[in-house]
């Protein structure tokens, strides 16, 4: 599945943008590219709805990190909501622990994140105990 980016005007210092599909090495040039005007304008915060997100790879995840660290260094912030619990479970795997400490490389690190999020769609995810 590919994705899709629906951008809402910029509205008071804050502009909105959803994602539907996968945020993986295949599409977060195309989100990289297409966040960079709003990165560079004056908006003072984005927010990311994730509520269609339905994957997303250590890519993804580092082209969020870089619209954080852009809008961070003029004391702007980006906001997540609405992650399916697949999702959520990457943002608190990727704050607990530096993926950097932990694999050898992007494919490494893709295909744990791939096979946790599967875990996490099956339901094996319920008792709160990480068996990874």
């Amino acid at each position: 599945m590919n994705l899709r980016i629906r951008i809402e005007p910029a509205r008071a210092g804050s502009s909105r943008v959803a994602l539907d599909g996968r945020l993986d090495t295949h599409t977060f040039g195309e989100f990289d590219q297409r966040l960079a005007p709003l990165l560079a304008s004056d908006i003072h915060s984005l927010v990311l709805d994730l509520a269609g997100l339905e994957y997303i790879s250590s890519a993804g995840i580092r082209s969020i990190f870089k619209a954080r660290k852009a809008l961070a260094a003029r004391d702007g912030k980006v906001l997540v909501v609405n992650p399916q619990p697949q999702i959520q479970k990457v943002f608190d795997l990727v704050k607990a622990v530096p993926m950097g400490e932990i694999f050898a490389s992007t494919a490494e690190a893709d295909a744990y994140l791939d096979a946790m999020q599967r875990k996490v769609l099956r339901g094996d995810d319920e008792d709160g105990n990480d068996s990874y």
